[in-house]
């Protein structure tokens, strides 16, 4: 196994303990992150993490770290409660990884997001949940929640 794949089994491991601050630890200082809610940089990221790591009460995370010659992968699912209509989710997510200095310098998570959004928001997520219009709002609604987040945790200033 190499190290990038140990770095990876690092991660969700962590993350399947919701231990953020050891998350946080396997990305580079100017590591980026993209979901369909999420475009970070850096502090951002790690604070992301903490946030849905405190508000996931009911987290549970699984996951499977590929290798070929040239990349590591992994598929993880997620449940969870929604925090913000208390609706159950069951996500299914692929992650992409880029390396440098022995850390995540680049992730990319990609799932169905008219299938997250149906979960997550029952009717207008399985009216709208095709649209860019309900992505962006999704986007637009979760950066405002990461920076109030930020806002209360000094780590992240």
């Amino acid at each position: 196994m190499s190290r990038n794949k140990d770095l990876i089994e690092k991660f969700y491991a962590a993350f399947s303990q919701k231990d953020y601050q050891s998350m946080a630890e396997c990305y580079h200082e100017q590591a980026s992150f993209k979901d369909a809610a999420f475009d970070l940089k850096g502090k951002e990221i790690a604070a992301m993490w903490h946030m849905l790591c405190e508000r996931g009460k009911d987290l549970k995370v699984v996951y499977a770290v590929t290798e070929n010659k040239q990349n590591v992968s992994a598929h993880w699912e997620a449940d969870y409660t929604f925090s913000q209509t208390g609706r159950y989710v069951h996500n299914v997510i692929d992650a992409e990884f880029e390396f440098k200095d022995g850390k995540i310098f680049r992730h990319n998570d990609r799932f169905d997001f008219w299938r997250w959004s149906r979960q997550s928001l029952g009717l207008p997520g399985l009216l709208l949940g095709w649209s860019a219009f309900l992505e962006n709002k999704v986007r637009h609604m979760a950066g405002k929640s990461l920076t109030s987040f930020m806002a209360k945790h000094a780590e992240y200033h």
